[in-house]
């Protein structure tokens, strides 16, 4: 009886989440967007933040993970649907070469603004489309990190303890790390030093790959987070940097602690040995 009022429960609360859902509905959003030189961004992208996934993008002080992306075709225009909501507007021209993630120094890069230069929000509603007419505001893209951020520092090693190149952080503010992660930093250099910036204290845990897009890892990607047997949080201040944490990450299907943060922990040999016994196991049943 108790299990079959927790279904009906269920059921019900489902069916009621299925309703909000499409009662939000979906709107739409378009424009044309331009380099402060008159421009079209033609071939770049453009990018939104749902305001309810996170702050305000401010690049200079932290990196956001865009939650809907979009093209922009040869003049710089583009229309969107987007599921209702609150959005931040930017926009990415990428002339570095890299084909996904932050910009990089050199890429036409802006984020729409209002008269007090703080970050612009547009409300998209139900089956109504809005018009932002043409932007010129895309500037070439320059990398810093000002004093005072808030952040957490360290490398990314192996597991001989080596340093990284190319894995990515990402931080998420709940232990499930599930969804698009909040902020995000730039890839490792050869030293494996990676440096992540948030929009306050607080406390975040931290997952690394070596892609931006997410999806199942291939073999010899990078996987790894803080934390040994279970993710740890990491606490910052408001202000400060906390550095020295270092993250050991292995190779997708390299040897190594089982359950080690997504990774498999058994290499290829071992798996080939564990479907060689299982079929021993199944022929002896028979």
């Amino acid at each position: 009886m108790k299990k079959a009022a927790l279904l009906f429960f269920i059921i019900i609360f489902s069916s009621v989440i299925t309703l909000l859902a499409e009662e939000a509905g979906k709107g739409w959003i378009s424009g044309q967007l331009k380099t402060k030189n008159g421009d079209p961004m033609s071939g770049g992208m453009v990018v939104f933040f749902n305001d309810e996934e996170g702050p305000p993008p401010s690049p200079d002080r932290y990196t956001r993970v865009p939650d809907e992306i979009g093209e922009l075709d040869g003049e710089g225009k583009f229309r969107l649907e987007l599921p209702a909501g609150k959005y931040y507007l930017g926009a990415i021209k990428r002339v570095s070469g890299e084909k996904i993630g932050p910009p990089l120094d050199g890429d036409y890069f802006f984020i729409s603004r209002d008269k007090g230069g703080k970050p612009l929000a547009y409300l998209i509603e139900k089956d109504r489309n809005i018009s932002i007419g043409v932007i010129s505001e895309a500037v070439p893209f320059k990398r810093t990190i000002p004093e005072g951020v808030t952040g957490i520092s360290g490398t990314i090693v192996d597991l001989s303890g080596d340093p990284v190149e190319g894995a990515i952080v990402f931080a998420y503010i709940t232990e499930t790390m599930t969804g698009i992660p909040p902020f995000t930093s730039y890839r490792t250099g050869q030293d494996g030093k990676y440096i992540i910036t948030v929009d306050k204290g607080g406390q975040y845990f931290l997952r690394v790959r070596d892609v931006y897009g997410g999806g199942p890892p291939v073999p010899g990607a990078i996987m790894g987070g803080y934390g040994e047997e279970r993710p740890a949080a990491v606490t910052v201040k408001t202000g400060e940097v906390a550095g020295g944490l270092n993250i050991k990450v292995i190779r997708h299907l390299e040897m190594g602690p089982r359950g080690q943060h997504g990774g498999t922990g058994v290499d290829k040999s071992a798996q080939e040995e564990m479907k060689k016994k299982t079929k021993e196991e199944m022929e002896k049943k028979k």
